[in-house]
């Protein structure tokens, strides 16, 4: 393949992780739960202010809520917390210097010490433990 080929991936040469790593996977992942987050807000502000119609407009939002398919949105949305969450603790410990080596002169082929095992552990550990909150949260929805 050449290098014009590799070029014309489009959508899928963007989150290619044989070509980019855990760490584009990472990325991508950070940006759509930031950006998932951000909608669940402004659409729980959205629900927590249908208590100004009262008692009646409060169950009835409820009632559209309080399905299965609601229990799924939540434990989604349980999943991109804890995911942005953990993966931003690794970042800024990073970012601060943590785990990241020594620095070393740029001969090649640079590998850059900030891409250890290290970070990379890091980044399977939050999708991991985004996965358990996800499995817990839809437990206890979901019930026994």
């Amino acid at each position: 393949m050449t290098q014009q080929d590799e070029n014309k991936e489009g959508i899928g040469g963007m989150i290619n992780p044989r070509r980019y790593g855990i760490e584009r996977v990472a990325y991508l992942l950070m940006r759509l739960s930031g950006l998932g987050l951000l909608a669940y807000f402004i659409g729980h502000i959205y629900e927590t202010s249908s208590i100004l119609k009262g008692e009646v407009g409060w169950n009835e939002f409820l009632e559209l809520t309080q399905t299965n398919e609601g229990h799924a949105v939540l434990a989604i949305v349980i999943a991109m917390c804890v995911f942005h969450t953990v993966n931003g603790i690794r970042v800024m410990l990073g970012h601060g210097g943590v785990g990241v080596g020594k620095p070393a002169r740029p001969d090649y082929p640079y590998t850059p010490a900030s891409q250890n095992a290290r970070h990379k552990i890091g980044i399977y550990s939050a999708i991991v433990l985004a996965a358990i909150a996800m499995m817990y949260g839809l437990a206890v929805m979901f019930g026994e």
